[in-house]
C-alpha cells in the first residue's frame, strides 16, 4: 500500500518461517513448526547429556577406586551437547536459511564449507534439510516400506508405542497414527496464533478507526478501545448464518447473526438496539428492537451456547435477525446519551476491494408456477441475507434480477434458493452484465432547465473526471463528510493540480454521499447569484444529482467517472416556490442534458484472468482468449513447478462458458481464476441511429455500445432509443436545433 511519498507501506507482517509459519498437512495428519522442532530436540539432547553426565560420573568413581593415580579421561565432544547451550529461540533461528552445523566442533556455519565433514556426517547439509525434512522423510519411509515387526521395533527407538491392531492398520491411517504419535496435535498452530495475533483489548484501536463510523474519543470508543466489559454494548455484526439442522427441523428460515462484541456483556433474554446500515443520529428510521434468545461460541461446524459473552469475544446470537440484511451495529436499548456528539454511531458496511467491490454480473429470474411468488420473493431475502455480495432488485419492466461477482458465485446462489430457502422451480434468464455510463468530452454546450412552476433554472456542465479518480472516491480515500474545505481543497490541489476555487467548492459525490465516484461542483460566482438563496436550495440540488447519477440518461444505468459543474441559478424568492419537489427533478434533469451533450459513453466490467496451464499450450490458449475481445498481459513460469501463470484482461459479458471452453479446449491441463479489475469504454457510439443491428449476428467491434444499449433498454421495458424530449426543455431543443 502506497504512502504518496514513493514508499510502500505493508499491512500485513511478511512471512517468516521461524515466527509465523507452520508446516502441515491434513491428509497425512501432521502439523509442526520450526520452534516445536526445536524444541524437541532441545529436549531430546539435554536428556541424553544427563544420563552420558551420569554414566561418566559412575566410570570416573570406579576408576578412582582402582587407580587413585589415574586422571580423568578427556570428554569427546558429542553432538547431543548442543542442547546445554542453546536455548529453543536461538535453536530456531538457525534452522532456516543459510545454516549448517559442523559435526566436528558441533558450531554453526554461515556456510557448508567452513565445516568439516565425518564418517557419520559426510555430507554437510542445512539445517533445516537436516533436522526437519530427514526426520520427516524417514517417518514415510519407516511406516511406507518396513515389515510390521521392523516398524514397531523403529517407533518403540522414537518413544512411539502402538498396538498390533494399529500397525496392522491400512497405510493411509498408520501414516496418520505415526505422524500425530511423533509431532503431536495442533499444539504449534495454537501458539504461533497466541504469539503472532494481537489480543482483543491490542487489537481494539486499529480495528475501531478502520470500521467505526463515529469519532473515537467519545465514551462509547473509549469503552470498546479498552474492552470494557462493563462498558455500554456495542457489537458489530459481520454475517448471518442460514439455521440448517434436519435433525431438529430448522430449514434455513431463521439466521444466526456473526458478530464481534468490542464492549459490554450479553447474555440470554437482553433486550437490544439493532441499527442498520443506513441509520445516523440524525436519521433514526433504520432501528429495530429485539430480545436474544440465545448466545453461543462458534467451534467451525459447532457452536457452544454459554450464558454469558463479554468483549473481545466473537458470538453467534440467536434471535435478532429479522431486521438485519447484511451488517449491522447492536447496542444496548436503554443506552441513552445528552451529548449529541456521544450518539452511538454504526459500523462501516463491509467492503469487498478483492472481489472488485461491487458484484457485475446479472442474472433475471422467475418461478416456474407464477403462484409461487411469494415464495420466491421470501427466498430471495434470505439469499441476500446469507451471500455478502448478493443484491437483489426489481426492474421497471417487474423482472427479478440478481446482482453477483461471476457465474460459480451465481451458481451457488441459485442452488441455495431452488433448494434451501425457497424449494420451488425456478426459472433463469441467460446472464448478463451491469454497465455504466460516463462521457468522454466537456458538455458542447451550457445546459438549463426550468422548474414546473417556471420561477426557477439551473445551469450545469458535464466533463470526464480526472483518471484514477472515481477509483479514489469509491475506495473511500477522500471524506468529504469529515474533511473541512480547506483539506478536500489542499488534496484536489497537490493531487490533481485543480485550481484553489474549484478545490473547495466541491459540494457532494454521487450516487452515494460518501463512496461515489462522481462530482458535483459549484462553479457560480457570488456577483451573480445570491449565495443565501442557493444555500437554501443546496439538499435539493445534491439529492437531485445523486438521484440522477443512480440512474443515467442512457439506459438507466449508475454513472461513473463524471464531474457536474453548477454554473449558474435563477431562484424564486420564496421559500414556497423553491421546495425541494421543485428543485429535486429539474436538477436530475440539468444533470441528464448535460451528460448527453458530453459525448456519453457505456462501460463495461473487465475481469483479470490468471490462467494457469503447462508450458506448451500458453501460445494455444490465445486464440481463445482473442476471440472473447481479451487480451494476454504477460506469462510468466512458475518457480519451481513446470506450470505458467498467464495474466489476461476480458469483458465479463464475453466470459460466460470461457472456463468450460478452456478446460475442454486444453483437455484440463488448464485452470483459470477470474476477478473483477477495472471499467472500460464500450467501443461506439450508442447514440448513433444510423447503425443498423442484424438479428442472431455478432455486432462488429464499433456497433457493440448502440447494441448494448438497445438490449439493455428493451430488457429494462424502456424505449429502444433515448428520447430527446424526455431530457430536454422546449428551449434547449430550439437552441440545439439552431
Amino acid at each position: 500500500n502506497g504512502n504518496g511519498n514513493g514508499n510502500v507501506q505493508r499491512l500485513y507482517p511478511t512471512f517468516c518461517p521461524t515466527r509465523n509459519v507452520v508446516f502441515s498437512s491434513a491428509l497425512h495428519g501432521f502439523i509442526f513448526s520450526l520452534s516445536t522442532m526445536a524444541e524437541m530436540y532441545v529436549d531430546h539432547a539435554m536428556a541424553v547429556q544427563d544420563e552420558e553426565d551420569e554414566d561418566t560420573d559412575v566410570d570416573s568413581e570406579d576408576d578412582n577406586d582402582n587407580d587413585p593415580y589415574s586422571q580423568p579421561k578427556p570428554k569427546l565432544v558429542q553432538y547431543h551437547s548442543l542442547g546445554k547451550n542453546l536455548t529453543v529461540e536461538e535453536f530456531t533461528k538457525r534452522t532456516w536459511g543459510n545454516c549448517y552445523l559442523d559435526p566436528m566442533t558441533n558450531t554453526f556455519q554461515p556456510k557448508a564449507s567452513k565445516c568439516t565433514p565425518t564418517k557419520s556426517t559426510p555430507t554437510i547439509q542445512r539445517t533445516f534439510c537436516q533436522f526437519v525434512l530427514e526426520p520427516l522423510y524417514k517417518l514415510y519411509s519407516c511406516v511406507l516400506g518396513e515389515s510390521e515387526k521392523d516398524l514397531n521395533k523403529t517407533l518403540r527407538g522414537i518413544g512411539i508405542h502402538l498396538s498390533k491392531d494399529q500397525l496392522r492398520s491400512n497405510s493411509n491411517e498408520l501414516l496418520q497414527i505415526v505422524m500425530k504419535s511423533f509431532y503431536g496435535n495442533g499444539r504449534s498452530l495454537v501458539d504461533m496464533i497466541v504469539t503472532n495475533v494481537p489480543t482483543p483489548a491490542a487489537a481494539a484501536l486499529g480495528k475501531i478507526s478502520r470500521c467505526y463510523t463515529g469519532p473515537i474519543n467519545t465514551p462509547v470508543a473509549k469503552a470498546m478501545r479498552k474492552c470494557d466489559p462493563n462498558g455500554p454494548l456495542m457489537i458489530h455484526v459481520t454475517k448471518l448464518y442460514p439455521n440448517i439442522n434436519p435433525s431438529n427441523g430448522s430449514t434455513g428460515q431463521s439466521f444466526s447473526v456473526f458478530g464481534r462484541i468490542y464492549s459490554g456483556s450479553i447474555q440470554s433474554g437482553d433486550k437490544i438496539k439493532v441499527l442498520g446500515e443506513s441509520y445516523t443520529p440524525e436519521d433514526d428510521e433504520d432501528v429495530a428492537y429485539s430480545t436474544i434468545s440465545s448466545v453461543s461460541l462458534p467451534r467451525g461446524r459447532y457452536s457452544t451456547q454459554v450464558s454469558t459473552a463479554q468483549a473481545g469475544n466473537w458470538v453467534l446470537i440467536d434471535g435478532v435477525d429479522a431486521s438485519i440484511t447484511k451488517t449491522a451495529t447492536i447496542t444496548g436499548a436503554d443506552v441513552r446519551y445528552d451529548n449529541e456528539e456521544d450518539e452511538v454511531r454504526i459500523f462501516a458496511p463491509l467492503k469487498f476491494p478483492n472481489a472488485g467491490n461491487e458484484p457485475v454480473v446479472k442474472l433475471s429470474i422467475e418461478p416456474l408456477n407464477p403462484s409461487e411468488l411469494p415464495k420466491m420473493i421470501e427466498g430471495l431475502r434470505r439469499v441476500s441475507k446469507s451471500y455478502p455480495m448478493v443484491r437483489t432488485r426489481v426492474e421497471e419492466s417487474g423482472e427479478h434480477v440478481i446482482y453477483g461477482t461471476g457465474e460459480l458465485y451465481l451458481d451457488c446462489v441459485m442452488h441455495d434458493l431452488r433448494h434451501v430457502y425457497s424449494d420451488i422451480e425456478i426459472k433463469v434468464a441467460d446472464p448478463v452484465v451491469g454497465f455504466r455510463e460516463t462521457v468522454v468530452e466537456t458538455s458542447s454546450m451550457k445546459c438549463f432547465a426550468e422548474t414546473a412552476n417556471k420561477r426557477n433554472k439551473l445551469s450545469m456542465i458535464a466533463e470526464p473526471l480526472d483518471e484514477g479518480l472515481a477509483e479514489k472516491l469509491e475506495a473511500g480515500l477522500i471524506k468529504i463528510d469529515k474533511w473541512d474545505n480547506k483539506k478536500t481543497g489542499r488534496y484536489f490541489q497537490s493531487k490533481y493540480d485543480w485550481d484553489l476555487l474549484s478545490a473547495r467548492s466541491v459540494w457532494a459525490f454521487g450516487d452515494s454521499p460518501t463512496h461515489g465516484p462522481n462530482i458535483l461542483m459549484n462553479d457560480t460566482l457570488p456577483s451573480e447569484v445570491d449565495k443565501s438563496l442557493l444555500s437554501s436550495c443546496k439538499s435539493g440540488i445534491i439529492q437531485g444529482f445523486q438521484w440522477a447519477t443512480r440512474e443515467g440518461p442512457l439506459c438507466e444505468e449508475p454513472v461513473r467517472s463524471t464531474k457536474i459543474k453548477l454554473l449558474d441559478t435563477v431562484l424564486a424568492d420564496k421559500p414556497i416556490h423553491r421546495g425541494a419537489g421543485q428543485i429535486i427533478p429539474t436538477a436530475r434533469k440539468v444533470v441528464h442534458s448535460s451528460l448527453l451533450t458530453a459525448l456519453p459513453r457505456l462501460l463495461e466490467p473487465i475481469y483479470r484472468l490468471e490462467v494457469q496451464c503447462s508450458g506448451d499450450i500458453v501460445d494455444a490458449i490465445n486464440p481463445l482468449i482473442s476471440k472473447r475481445r481479451g487480451h494476454i498481459v504477460h506469462d510468466r513460469p512458475v518457480p519451481g513447478s513446470p506450470l505458467f501463470t498467464v495474466k489476461a484482461f476480458m469483458p465479463v459479458i464475453d466470459s460466460f462458458g470461457f472456463e468450460t471452453d478452456l478446460r475442454v479446449f486444453t483437455q484440463g491441463q488448464a485452470m483459470v481464476q477470474s476477478v473483477f479489475d477495472h471499467w472500460a469504454v464500450v467501443p461506439g457510439d450508442p447514440l448513433d441511429r444510423s447503425i443498423i443491428l442484424h438479428p442472431l449476428e455478432p455486432s462488429p467491434p464499433q456497433h457493440l455500445a448502440r447494441d448494448f444499449l438497445i438490449k439493455t433498454r428493451r430488457r429494462k421495458g424502456l424505449s429502444e432509443d433515448v428520447s430527446v424530449v424526455k431530457f430536454f426543455d422546449e428551449s434547449m431543443r430550439e437552441k440545439i436545433e439552431a
